[in-house]
């Protein structure tokens, strides 16, 4: 199965608009969300188009695609309007055969890391820096996966989303380019 995985739409209505079109494009069944979905934070600037209500009445409809994690910039409010959970701090999903620990990067990351064993997937946001390699960490090799930001990309980034096919982790940009991939074995 195919998996769009996005992180950090702040808020943008002009970049929560090309998030989706790149999922319809993917034909992608599920869309995982890393958190930081209406608000832009107070260490970021305003991305273009920053309309959160709007980024509420494109995301809602899809509640029954959408899985999605907490980030360090949602509140219990964010989940009164959002039709699907978003205040978990972690996901363990068991997708195409691969132990993903989904989360946005605040509380765990490749530095703290949640609990994992060898081939383990680590996938995060919250950087803002995309990712896609092998690691290993206090003894254990595992995989840290990072879209980077549909609406704020830092570090010289692009503005970027993955999909996950089988064994296939890339990133892409919004003009269909491939950033970087893996191949999780």
């Amino acid at each position: 199965m195919k998996y769009f995985i996005a992180s950090d739409i702040h808020g943008s209505s002009y970049w929560c608009r090309k998030t989706l079109e790149a999922f319809d494009k993917s034909g992608a069944e599920r869309m995982i969300l890393l958190g930081d979905i209406l608000y832009h934070g107070p260490r970021n600037d305003l991305p273009k188009d920053y309309a959160p209500k709007e980024v509420i009445a494109m995301l809602n409809p899809l509640k029954n695609r959408i899985w999605a994690v907490r980030g360090n910039c949602e509140a219990e409010v964010d989940q009164m309007v959002l039709d699907f959970p978003v205040l978990a701090d972690y996901a363990i999903l068991a997708l195409n055969g691969h132990t993903i620990f989904a989360t946005h990067g605040h509380l765990f990351n490749e530095e703290k890391l949640p609990p994992l064993m060898d081939g383990d997937i680590l996938l995060h946001g919250h950087t803002h820096l995309l990712k896609a390699e092998k690691l290993e960490r206090d003894g254990v090799s595992f995989y840290h996966l990072n879209p980077g930001s549909t609406s704020i990309p830092k570090g010289g980034n692009p503005h970027t989303f993955a999909v996950l096919d089988g064994d296939i982790f890339t990133v892409y940009d919004f003009d269909g380019n491939i950033v970087t991939d893996i191949t999780i074995l």
